[in-house]
């Protein structure tokens, strides 16, 4: 404590001024060992308490940040409550930021809800803890997490804390989309639209919102309402430079190949917003629109390959990939199959590279779907393809003349029991 260094401008200067970070972090921390509690000691504190966590981000020393939010107690006492949640989450943020440190960082936001309780800081409480369902979530600890924030929710609405409301809702609606339940996953990201209606949402979370919507969307197929809502989150990330924006432009062209246009892909991607976000993911997602359009299986698969990490590893992207498999599986049979009127179902698996029993399998939904006109002989082993049977025109009419010969008999029985009578 004897080796101190007063909290001044001067001192913050010479941090500032030291020619290696370790040189910057232990003069920081020497000021921050000053016992003055002046509201100007305790100003440039704080200032020396933002700079020692930039430090220490930049040299990855996670386990010293939270030495660090554990030593800044007795000050937090000194401090109003909202500077102490400001400083508490930029910290948090700033262990996020070192690779490899989720374990840490749930164990960091476990004791920061034990202190807040304590000490009866709710406001702090409340997001450190919705942190910390966040992070829970990323590990896969979903019952956990669901626990933790059904809790919280309850207790947000009764505040009437709407941002948080909103961000709680939100996270709901992605724990419950990990678990495969879409109409809750639907419902808490209502609750958190309708929550975010009634206040001003920062554009990064309104981004956030659209974001989920897109990704709901496309899970039940819509792809052309998601395809929008990706469209606004990525002009809500790509104005604020937020490294989401290529995940939004990703699922974006994932949208235009579902929906049949992969020949709209490379023009969004040459576009001048999409040449901003060249790399690995839009590439990946090019090789897929270039599978799709020449309706090639083969190189659909060299994509999955070539592209495992954005693609059979990104969630989103992989529960289409199925779909579209099939899709362009049905594509490639009904280009093979084009020139024939009957043909080998063995000569179709021999040319399409699949197993024989795959492919008549296939066909055979494909007929039962009316992709075709065709039926299968088993015991030949063949495919016969009809042609597309044309409606003749001389039923309708035919059609057409009964229901005005009725209306005249039906005219006549009315008139003719008129007589009678």
């Amino acid at each position: 404590m004897a080796n101190y260094l007063p909290a001044t401008t001067d001192s913050l200067s010479l941090a500032l001024e030291a020619k290696t970070a370790i040189e910057s972090i232990s003069i920081l921390r020497r000021v921050l060992d000053d016992p003055s509690s002046s509201p100007d000691a305790l100003r440039i504190k704080e200032q020396a308490i933002t700079k020692l966590t930039d430090f220490l981000r930049q040299e990855n020393k996670a386990e010293e940040l939270r030495t660090l939010l554990t030593q800044l107690r007795p000050y937090f006492s000194l401090i109003p409550k909202a500077k102490t949640a400001k400083i508490v989450r930029g910290i948090i943020d700033a262990v996020a930021k070192v690779p490899n440190t989720a374990d840490l960082q749930i164990s960091l936001c476990k004791e920061m809800v034990q202190w807040t309780h304590a000490e009866k800081r709710t406001f702090l409480r409340q997001r450190v803890q919705a942190r910390l369902a966040a992070l829970l979530m990323e590990t896969k600890e979903y019952s956990e997490a669901l626990s933790l924030l059904s809790g919280l929710i309850k207790e947000v609405r009764r505040l009437d804390d709407k941002l948080l409301l909103v961000d709680i809702e939100l996270l709901e609606s992605k724990l419950h989309f990990s678990l495969r339940n879409l109409p809750k996953a639907k419902a808490a990201l209502t609750a958190a639209r309708t929550a975010a209606n009634a206040i001003y949402v920062p554009p990064a979370q309104q981004g956030t919102i659209d974001l989920q919507s897109g990704i709901l969307h496309a899970e039940e197929k819509d792809y052309k309402t998601g395809y929008s809502y990706f469209y606004e989150a990525f002009e809500a990330f790509n104005a604020l430079e937020d490294p989401r924006a290529v995940y939004s432009l990703k699922y974006m062209l994932l949208c235009k190949v579902m929906v049949n246009q992969a020949d709209d892909v490379a023009g969004i991607i040459s576009s001048k917003a999409g040449l901003q976000y060249l790399g690995p993911d839009l590439d990946a997602m090019k090789a897929i629109a270039d599978a799709y359009s020449k309706r090639s299986l083969k190189l659909f698969e060299a994509s999955l390959e070539n592209f495992k990490a954005q693609l059979e590893e990104d969630p989103i992207v992989h529960r289409h990939l199925s779909s579209l498999y099939d899709t362009l599986l049905e594509q490639n049979l009904c280009r093979l199959i084009e020139p024939f009127s009957r043909v080998e179902i063995a000569h179709i698996a021999e040319l399409i590279e699949l197993p024989v029993d795959h492919v008549e399998r296939k066909l055979s939904q494909m007929i039962l779907d009316k992709k075709f006109a065709g039926t299968l002989d088993q015991g030949a082993g063949c495919l016969i393809i009809f042609d597309d049977p044309k409606t003749d025109a001389i039923y309708d009419a035919t059609l057409e003349t009964i229901s005005s010969v009725a209306k005249v008999v039906d005219s006549l029985f009315i008139r003719s029991a008129k007589i009678m009578a």
